[in-house]
């Protein structure tokens, strides 16, 4: 049995999280963190991280950015390993979580998603085999609720790109100003927002008199709360490190 404490257990994925929970029996939330505290969640609530008592395995994180060093903080005087899945973390912020990892077992991903990952794969096999002869664009949608764009998965797509053209890349997020042709060396990404839509990811590559496009689409938070579970599951009993979901895959 894996026990957990939620942080952002009153957001709305951390509802979908508890909910997915209390159908497994490999886990239970011994714990939840929130500032909402009128609501009956089946376990403890607090309003702090620093005020959990209970004794756990994992901590999983769906709250918001400003939480961070509270969570850091008290993952590291506890011991336990943390899943980050929150977005929206500045560029300052992802180099204290990769600093932390040092010391902490620390899971941190932009997508929990694994067809998300899959993509990520499949676009970096696809950026490779076409490698100067087709631009690259990324478009994400989301619901009119989200307050980051571009979405952390299209950053982590890009960067995977990126990554496998030696970094050569540039990011363009908005041309509406520009008037000029558009250079070879960049990764378009584009921001989309409106009404309910859970997730959808899509990468194209334009070449000459033909277009290759990737993509993914989510209908549910859950497949974004099973993954957090799983890495949770994953990573009880981890040594410190940087871990994210090929390691879970790789099961």
């Amino acid at each position: 049995m894996t026990n957990i404490i939620l942080s952002g257990c009153a957001g709305k994925m951390g509802r979908v999280i508890t909910d997915c929970v209390a159908q497994r029996d490999d886990c239970k939330i011994v714990a939840g963190v929130d500032l909402n505290l009128n609501d009956s969640f089946g376990y403890p609530v607090y309003d702090s991280i620093d005020k959990v008592t209970e004794s756990a395995d994992a901590i999983i994180d769906f709250s918001h950015p400003s939480w961070l060093d509270g969570l850091l903080r008290f993952s590291a005087e506890k011991k336990l390993p943390l899943v980050l899945a929150t977005t929206g973390f500045s560029a300052t912020q992802t180099d204290n979580i990769k600093a932390a990892s040092k010391d902490i077992p620390l899971f941190f991903t932009f997508n929990m998603s694994l067809g998300i990952n899959l993509l990520v794969a499949l676009s970096k096999k696809a950026a490779a085999v076409l490698d100067g002869n087709f631009d690259i664009e990324i478009i994400e949608k989301h619901h009119n609720q989200k307050i980051d764009a571009p979405s952390g998965t299209a950053i982590m797509l890009a960067e995977a790109i990126n990554a496998t053209l030696d970094n050569r890349m540039m990011y363009e997020y908005d041309r509406h100003s520009k008037r000029e042709k558009r250079p070879a060396n960049e990764i378009g990404i584009h921001s989309i927002r409106g009404g309910n839509i859970v997730g959808e990811h899509e990468v194209l590559f334009a070449g000459h008199d033909e277009v290759i496009t990737l993509s993914h689409r989510a209908t549910s938070k859950e497949v974004f709360a099973v993954g957090a579970i799983k890495a949770a599951l994953y990573m009880k009993g981890k040594t410190p490190g940087l871990y994210d979901m090929n390691n879970v895959i790789a099961l």
